[in-house]
């Protein structure tokens, strides 16, 4: 098989078989992965099975994390509180 692939998006590796949802594949750099909260350094030329939906035929990112629904409400209405006030101070300040 023999194709150059990155593995979690990011990974330069190369992949050697294919079973049925899982491929062996080979890196072609040296990578830190985290398996089971444990971090594992992965050296070049080391082999490892893993599943498909981890390698992927391009270099990704990781899409970029959402806010919160609630949050994102909240500083709109804080934000509008904030114009409120300032208004009424606006309006209530004596001209000198």
């Amino acid at each position: 098989m023999s194709e150059i692939r990155y593995y979690k998006g990011k990974h330069k590796v190369k992949v050697d078989t294919e079973s049925v949802g899982y491929l062996t594949i080979e890196a072609i750099e040296d990578f830190e992965d985290v398996v089971d909260d444990e971090k594992i350094t992965v050296k070049k030329g080391e082999r490892r099975i893993v599943p498909v939906s981890d390698v992927h035929k391009q270099k990704t990112f990781p899409p970029m994390v959402k806010e919160h629904a609630y949050e994102l409400e909240m500083e709109k209405k804080l934000k509008r509180l904030v114009a409120e006030e300032e208004t009424k101070e606006g309006k209530t300040k004596p001209k000198p």
